[in-house]
């Protein structure tokens, strides 16, 4: 029934704002066209695909010519996401992905404190390989769950598995941020920085935000040790429990080792990008080519094509092309006028203290952060553009950061609902310790706006 009538909205809005026989403003136009786009995807009335089709069809038939709204399909930033489901899944898939987390996971020594701070460092560096915020929630949960199970054999765990667990659903999206592969949306953002500030690339943009997200992780980790204080453990017993996961897995194996050294070379094709100016989505194209090669990869074509998500590149694309609707129809000036003839330009920290605010209030509704970030980011530019003594990159990134994570409610990311899942935490947790993490979270952000990304650009 909600579907329905959700269906029935979008097509009303369709039929009285969009066709040539409608005599509105080319604006208003698009503003409908982003109106019905975000029903369907928000309410999930359709499949996000075949929503994104939908949008396709607007496109050509009001906005863009059909072989401009097919040339969004082949961006480079939508092949780099193509690319990462190879190389992700050949990581996980292969079993190196579990024995990396396990031996990380060993540095903790056994100490339930020092478990939580090192599970932080695991997803930060489950992003450099897994650029899939599901992904890495998804595997990081099942380790977690099972170490947990064993723990409580030992003794009790329950604020050690609400600390752990919560930690999966921020500090994944939020690792997510550190490097231009991380995520979907990280990889968007890339695309649109890309386009904005001069050398930008691999490792800039991990010097960029490196520091702004490991702080947080800090200061989360001290909030978690406060709100839920981890019971003592038996450290020799629990370490004892992740030797013999290690054990289990064996030596490492031959397609461990070829995958080892595809994403050594893939990271330091990354890395050196300046040297020899091979883009991030070429490499990227490498990598994942290397992966499905005989006698080099560790699966065949068919194999591989299995854990491409098809629906999620289709809607890569679309979001895209979204964005590219607002800047060609001018719906994006529009907007930014309005809101730079009624905001005091004068004070640019307080502006764009409010623009982060703001964006951390619309993500406790928006589900899709892609979705949102397509309308949030091409305004932040623009409105970068009119502050002084602010940089359009500097905004863009803030607004960016404070639309990743969700802080208070299960159902604002697809990795919360899978934390959520294990029965770790309750809702009123989440809460509990959401509301001092978000306001931290704020914090940092508009601490590295104003004064570490102004003294780095």
């Amino acid at each position: 029934m909600k579907k329905t009538i959700l269906m029935i909205l979008a097509l009303g809005i369709y039929l009285i704002f969009i066709p040539d026989y409608s005599n509105f403003a080319l604006e208003l136009k698009a503003f409908a066209a982003l109106a019905i786009i975000q029903i369907l995807w928000i309410g999930r009335v359709f499949p996000l695909a075949h929503s994104s089709i939908i949008l396709m069809l607007i496109l050509s038939f009001h906005f863009f010519s059909y072989e401009e709204t097919l040339s969004y399909i082949g961006s480079d930033i939508v092949w780099l996401l193509f690319s990462t489901f190879f190389i992700s899944h050949s990581f996980i898939n292969t079993g190196l992905a579990s024995r990396v987390s396990l031996a990380v996971l060993k540095m903790s020594k056994g100490s339930s404190r020092s478990l939580i701070l090192i599970s932080y460092v695991l997803m930060f560096l489950l992003s450099l390989m897994i650029p899939s915020n599901v992904g890495k929630g998804s595997l990081v949960s099942s380790v977690f769950d099972d170490l947990l199970k064993n723990v409580r054999k030992i003794g009790e765990a329950e604020n050690l598995g609400k600390s752990l667990f919560i930690g999966i659903a921020y500090i994944t999206s939020i690792s997510g941020s550190v490097v231009a592969t991380g995520a979907s949306s990280t990889i968007y953002t890339f695309g649109i920085l890309n386009e904005n500030m001069e050398g930008l690339n691999y490792v800039s943009w991990l010097l960029l935000f490196a520091p702004p997200t490991i702080l947080f992780a800090l200061i989360l980790w001290l909030i978690s040790l406060s709100v839920f204080p981890p019971e003592k453990i038996d450290s020799q017993a629990l370490l004892q429990t992740l030797n013999k996961k290690s054990e289990e897995m064996g030596r490492l194996s031959l397609p461990e080792i070829k995958v080892i050294f595809i994403l050594i070379l893939i990271l330091a094709l990354w890395s050196t990008q300046h040297f020899h100016n091979i883009s991030i989505p070429l490499t990227g194209l490498l990598g994942a080519a290397l992966t499905i090669t005989p006698k080099i990869g560790v699966w065949t074509w068919e194999e591989a094509k299995r854990a491409i998500d098809w629906d999620m590149v289709i809607f890569f694309a679309a979001t895209i092309m979204v964005a590219g609707m607002l800047i060609k129809t001018g719906t994006i000036n529009l907007v930014s006028d309005f809101l730079v003839n009624n905001i005091p330009l004068e004070m640019p920290i307080l502006v764009l203290f409010l623009l982060i605010l703001i964006t951390a209030l619309i993500r406790l509704i928006f589900v899709n952060v892609l979705g949102l970030l397509t309308i949030i980011l091409p305004l932040s530019v623009t409105v970068g553009q009119s502050l002084s003594g602010l940089s359009p990159g500097v905004v863009t990134m803030a607004v960016f950061l404070a639309g990743v994570p969700g802080f208070l409610f299960v159902t604002q990311s697809p990795v919360h609902l899978i934390a959520f899942s294990y029965k770790y935490f309750t809702e009123r947790d989440l809460l509990k310790i959401g509301s001092f993490s978000m306001i931290a979270w704020v914090m940092v952000i508009t601490l590295a706006a104003s004064l570490y990304w102004r003294l780095l650009l």
